[in-house]
């Protein structure tokens, strides 16, 4: 299968590339390499220093004698490059990351919104005007993310929701309720892409992603240049990561607010696999497919006791700080959403265990000369009012 990656040298559009790349596929990258803008725009780090994206294609045809080719584009900006690189590549799938991915990045100001609005909704638009003018039948595999949905005071459906309203019933795509700019374009992503089924005949694969945590693949593992980020600052960081920094370092793990929100997650491994099996079995022309892709939930609390535990096992002392809250969110709130599509066509959970965990506080203490405290902190408020 000729895979088109957009967004292929970011967390996880890279070990996609080669995890794919590994599994036979031809699989070329597009990338503007804006990610990397952001992060030094904010004066954030991954923990683990990442190489350039030639180095990383050199490196991966060294190990594995299988090349990946890259094409440098602007997805958002640069239509008709982009409608080009598509035409020339003639992909059967395209796997699609390139967006501005954190939520508090997107909440800084205006002008954070609008880039994060602006990339990632006219990316996804010029996306579809090109294979709706080269090839319908190309599948289009989107990353969305469970945020989409908020924490509705019901069960979350995968995507989609049958109801009944005054004596009629109709199936409508699942209500939104998101809590951030970042995760509004998101939904805009979704919607335009549903729409582009209907009135175009794509075949899209929604995929409402939970939370990513852990970096080592079996691709990664091969080579300290095949490395991906690992983020664990308050702007591109993930919960698990900033804790496990944080027991590291001797600092108390923060916790927002009581700790109640609960999360879908999952290990990285198991989203290259989801992409696998998306990408082995597509949806019929004209059918807007969503799977809910995570496998565990946890409260924020939770991992927090996780963490402690673990950490004092490896000999750390680790505490725990509440903080007030600087997102717009429920701390405590029902969740229960339905995540059985991807188990369905083959996928076999990787857990959260003792052990897992104990992996990634030994990659933290390798790097942990790494560790910038001061990019821990939060610093956004959902409030458009920095945090002192």
């Amino acid at each position: 299968m000729r895979v088109l990656v957009l967004g292929g040298d970011g967390y996880l559009g890279w070990p996609t590339s080669m995890y794919l790349s590994s599994q036979g596929h031809e699989v070329a990258i597009v990338d503007n390499m804006i990610k990397r803008q952001w992060e030094a725009e904010v004066g954030v780090e991954p923990l683990i220093p990442i190489s350039s994206l030639c180095t990383r294609i050199r490196a991966w045809k060294e190990v594995s004698g299988k090349c990946i080719s890259s094409f440098a584009c602007d997805i958002a900006q640069n239509s008709h490059l982009f409608y080009k690189i598509v035409g020339d590549f003639k992909p059967n799938a395209v796997v699609h990351f390139a967006e501005q991915p954190s939520a508090p990045f997107s909440m800084i100001s205006r002008n954070n919104c609008l880039s994060t609005q602006v990339n990632n909704i006219s990316g996804t638009l010029n996306l579809m005007f090109a294979i709706q003018g080269l090839d319908p039948s190309i599948h289009i595999v989107k990353l969305g993310t469970m945020g989409e949905y908020g924490t509705p005071n019901i069960d979350i459906e995968e995507g989609w929701l049958d109801v009944e309203h005054n004596g009629r019933k109709d199936r409508v795509l699942f209500p939104k309720r998101p809590p951030s700019f970042y995760h509004l374009s998101k939904v805009h992503d979704s919607a335009n892409l549903e729409f582009g089924c209907r009135s175009w005949n794509l075949r899209v694969t929604d995929l409402n992603q939970g939370i990513v945590y852990g970096v080592n693949t079996n691709q990664t593992i091969q080579d300290t240049r095949l490395a991906t980020s690992f983020h664990y600052d308050h702007i591109f960081g993930t919960v698990l990561n900033r804790f496990i920094v944080q027991a590291v370092s001797g600092i108390p793990l923060t916790i927002y607010g009581n700790g109640g929100q609960t999360r879908g997650m999952l290990n990285i491994v198991d989203t290259l696999r989801c992409i696998e099996l998306a990408l082995n079995n597509p949806p019929e022309n004209g059918e807007f497919r969503v799977f809910n892709q995570f496998t565990e939930t946890f409260s924020v609390s939770g991992l927090a006791q996780m963490v402690q535990s673990v950490g004092r096992q490896l000999g750390l002392s680790v505490e725990m700080q509440y903080m007030d809250n600087f997102r717009n969110e429920a701390t405590d709130h029902y969740f229960n959403a339905k995540h059985t599509k991807l188990e369905t066509l083959g996928l076999n959970p990787t857990l959260l265990t003792d052990e897992v965990m104990r992996q990634m506080f030994r990659t933290v203490q390798s790097y942990a000369q790494n560790i910038d405290i001061n990019s821990i902190h939060p610093t956004i408020s959902w409030s458009h009012k920095r945090a002192k």
